[in-house]
């Protein structure tokens, strides 16, 4: 069995990605900014000899597009429905061996929370990185057979994704004998206000440390 890290990514394209984001700061500024963290992301949890390092692209004909993604990552689709459905797809996939999923907006990762997820997964059945506005910025399934389309949809079932119920919903899908791991919180960036209070305390951190 083999370690699976799998990044989310949407193709960067005007007026599709970030759009909660871009009803504030514009489509153009939306736009720039998903750049900007993914390439972030993509440099700082490079691919490493630990696990094999995947990007789940949407749309689906954007995963093998020429240059758009780096070179270093295996990439593949994610397939049609909501993101529980494109969620389970992924889970049932991959080949046997822990699996550590996260987002591509989120700008404090690094790579030491990945190696951390997959050190938790040694013992839990399933790691969470809680994200501070009640979802989650990383989902880990240690997996020791890979799961059916089927039995990886039922954790997502019922899910309300983008509200400050998405974490316990999903938590609520998880059965009664799997045992949990978490991670410190983070921050990702949906809305303006998102935005605004990462760069204060980014910004906090900066003068603090000279």
């Amino acid at each position: 069995m083999e370690n699976h890290f799998v990044i989310l990514a949407r193709a960067p394209r005007i007026a599709a990605v970030k759009t909660r984001l871009a009803r504030e700061e514009g489509d153009l500024g939306a736009l720039q900014f998903y750049r900007r963290t993914c390439a972030a992301v993509f440099r700082r949890v490079a691919p490493d000899a630990r696990w094999r390092a995947w990007i789940a692209v949407t749309p689906d004909e954007a995963a093998n597009q020429p240059g758009l993604w780096p070179p270093a990552y295996t990439t593949f689709a994610q397939g049609p429905g909501d993101l529980g459905r494109r969620l389970a797809h992924i889970l049932a996939s991959l080949s046997p061996g822990p699996v550590v999923i996260v987002g591509s907006d989120i700008p404090d990762i690094a790579s030491g929370h990945i190696t951390k997820a997959f050190h938790r997964l040694g013992a839990a059945d399933f790691v969470f990185g809680p994200a501070e506005d009640g979802g989650y910025w990383l989902i880990g399934c240690r997996r020791r057979i890979a799961p059916s389309f089927a039995a990886a949809r039922a954790l997502f079932a019922g899910v309300r994704w983008s509200t400050e119920h998405a974490l316990n919903d999903t938590l609520a899908n998880i059965p009664r004998d799997c045992s949990l791991a978490f991670l410190e919180p983070l921050r990702d960036i949906d809305t303006a206000a998102d935005l605004a209070a990462w760069k204060k305390r980014r910004e906090a951190i900066r003068r603090f440390c000279g």
